[in-house]
């Protein structure tokens, strides 16, 4: 227990240093002078956006795509419909005097995701991951076993590699990516259906506190990156950058402030990981399960730290 818990301060360590060096990379420079270009949404517009696209990720309208970052949007796509500014001008009368005023309004518009368009690619700071994983179909359906929540493959273009829908409680992932890839996209997945839930939401927005979508993105994807450090899996060529990337900031304040949660939902997923795990090895079908089932033998049960506690029920 003593030793687990010391391992996992030394993974949220180590993933706190890694994503501050990428601000010293020239990817993130790169990265940043492309992001500058995107339109900046009101809180209502992202709540139509996530409401049309719950999987929406770079969003822009038709000519922008094609006049500032030279995509072209996929034939067919359906746009998703926000407020634009329509301002106009009315002249009234004040003081004995006419003047011309600007009444706010505005109009329908439609923008575009990133996954229905073609063309130029964007900068990234997170590279994809590669490479094989040891046992891939069998720590795959222990994943799945413990996402609590119906996980598909499913197509999906642009950079989108999954997503998790809180309304339809389900979780998403692209179809044919490389296995490493597949499983951290999980993981991370995963970890959005334990922390941020309707049901969790409302808690958080009782106890004070809702995160915003960078520090949903921060949490889950440093959850992920703890969990498969712990499994073994190296994602930081990817973690690092994507965290920085949502971040925005060099001391990753988002990750300060999420640590406590970070470590116990990596904790408590990872003792789920491994109740599944002796599940399926207790069903004859072993190799990669017997080392993940073992750690529900190591770890606390689910429930009994202090965060966990409201993961495990969601």
């Amino acid at each position: 227990m003593k030793e687990r818990r010391q391992k996992l301060e030394e993974i949220t360590k180590v993933l706190a240093e890694g994503t501050r060096e990428v601000f010293t990379s020239g990817r993130y420079e790169a990265f940043l002078k492309v992001m500058a270009r995107f339109h900046t949404y009101s809180a209502n517009n992202i709540l139509l956006i996530a409401l049309q696209k719950p999987d929406a990720t770079l969003i822009a309208g038709f000519s922008a795509w094609r006049d500032k970052f030279h995509r072209q949007v996929l034939q067919g796509s359906r746009g998703i419909r926000i407020l634009a500014p329509s301002p106009y001008k009315v002249k009234v009368e004040e003081d004995g005097r006419e003047k011309e005023v600007i009444v706010p309004a505005y109009r329908p518009a439609y923008v575009f995701d990133i996954s229905q368009t073609k063309g130029e690619p964007l900068p990234e700071i997170a590279q994809d991951l590669s490479g094989q994983v040891k046992d891939y179909e069998k720590l795959l359906q222990v994943l799945i076993r413990a996402a609590g929540v119906p996980v598909a493959f499913e197509e999906m273009g642009g950079g989108v590699k999954g997503y998790f829908s809180p309304a339809a409680e389900k979780i998403a992932l692209k179809k044919d990516m490389p296995q490493l890839q597949t499983v951290k996209t999980l993981i991370h997945e995963i970890s959005h259906a334990r922390l941020h839930s309707r049901q969790r939401m409302d808690e958080l927005k009782k106890e004070g506190h809702v995160p915003d979508a960078r520090e949903k993105e921060v949490q889950a994807e440093s959850v992920a990156y703890v969990v498969c450090s712990f499994l073994g899996l190296d994602t930081s060529q990817y973690s690092f950058g994507y965290i920085a990337g949502w971040s925005g900031d060099k001391d990753v304040p988002q990750l300060t402030a999420s640590l406590s949660a970070i470590r116990d939902t990596a904790n408590d997923l990872l003792a789920r990981i491994g109740e599944e795990a002796e599940k399926v090895r207790e069903a004859g079908k072993v190799s990669i399960v017997d080392r993940l089932s073992q750690m529900s033998r190591e770890c606390p049960a689910r429930g009994k730290t202090e965060r966990g506690k409201h993961e495990t029920e969601l």
